[in-house]
């Protein structure tokens, strides 16, 4: 595997959903794959479940994690190609990407969407520089669109609670105070997509996600009939495709709350965190036995630890 950004690259998901189950069982029992071995982690954005979960994975494999926290530990990097660097970045990415490849073995990558130029953003001009010129293999830690090891994690919790052959998976929008990126709401329903569930996406009218990503999903624009007989509620913002950026709702009724969950087949709730309390979904439901936010988070560690289990033994 030389990067991972889809789920694509992760091959048939049977499997990968088997081997996360086996590396969970025994997670220090491929250590002598990363025994002289170096990731380099680089967070253009803050981080707390991606940070530590992909240093935990990288530790049960036995390799020596560095963590590079662009614009705190290091110069302040130009992303953009052709520009004059007259500004306060004092380094190109253009460099930069080699040196942090001459360093290590695997490069994990996490850079957010900046919302204001989607030619930009759904290019991964970011991503993709590491892709071109590290020299190594490359893992999305969350880019402009994509957040493969966050799915990932997703699916392992769902392959784990699952009551049913093909559950209902419904993927709704919730308000937030501020525009948020597509990455997650994108992965999730490629992942869903690609898995056998039935998945529903439900938003308001001008929140559609781009069609790549919402694949084969029904769409639904009235919450309520979209979560009748839901398995599990996966609760998301994400701000609008087609007005780039833009926030176009906040209407606090699509609030995942205990009515919303009641009109569900005694649904699981998640979320990937950070999560804003009684502004994406209320306490009684985040709090409740059906929150799964905590096990799903668990989960990144075993997701991002197939994924450099696989790097590793490709190198």
């Amino acid at each position: 595997m030389k990067s991972f950004f889809h789920v694509s690259d992760i091959g048939p998901l049977d499997a990968a959903l088997k081997e996360a189950l086996e590396v969970k069982a025994n997670p220090f029992g491929w250590k002598h794959l990363g025994e002289n071995k170096t990731i380099i982690l680089v967070f253009f954005n803050s981080s707390l479940r991606t940070r530590l979960s992909s240093q935990k994975a990288a530790l049960n494999l036995g390799m020596n994690p560095i963590v590079l926290n662009v614009n705190g530990d290091s110069w302040k990097l130009e992303t953009e190609l052709g520009v004059v660097m007259d500004g306060d970045r004092s380094e190109h990415l253009r460099e930069a990407i080699p040196v942090i490849g001459s360093y290590c073995d695997i490069i994990g990558v996490r850079s957010f969407a900046g919302l204001t130029d989607k030619e930009f953003d759904y290019a991964e001009t970011v991503l993709q520089q590491f892709v071109e010129y590290s020299g190594k293999p490359v893992i999305s830690l969350e880019s402009a669109t994509v957040h493969p090891c966050q799915a990932f994690a997703d699916l392992i919790t769902i392959e784990e609670y699952r009551r049913t052959k093909r559950p209902k998976v419904v993927l709704t929008w919730a308000p937030h105070p501020r525009a948020l990126p597509q990455a997650v709401p994108n992965s999730f329903a490629e992942w869903m997509n690609a898995a056998d569930v039935d998945l529903v996406i439900a938003q308001p009218e001008g929140y559609e996600l781009d069609p790549q990503f919402a694949g084969n999903a029904r769409i639904e624009y009235d919450q309520m009939k979209a979560l009748e007989g839901a398995d599990f509620v996966y609760a998301k913002n994400w701000s609008s495709v087609k007005d780039y950026g833009k926030v176009l709702c906040k209407d606090t009724s699509w609030t995942v709350d205990a009515a919303h969950m009641a009109v569900t087949n005694d649904a699981y709730f998640m979320h990937c965190l950070p999560v804003r309390r009684n502004v994406i979904v209320s306490d009684e439901v985040i709090d409740s036995p059906r929150s799964l936010v905590i096990p799903e988070a668990a989960n990144r560690v075993f997701s991002a630890q197939v994924v450099m289990k696989r790097m590793l033994e490709s190198l």
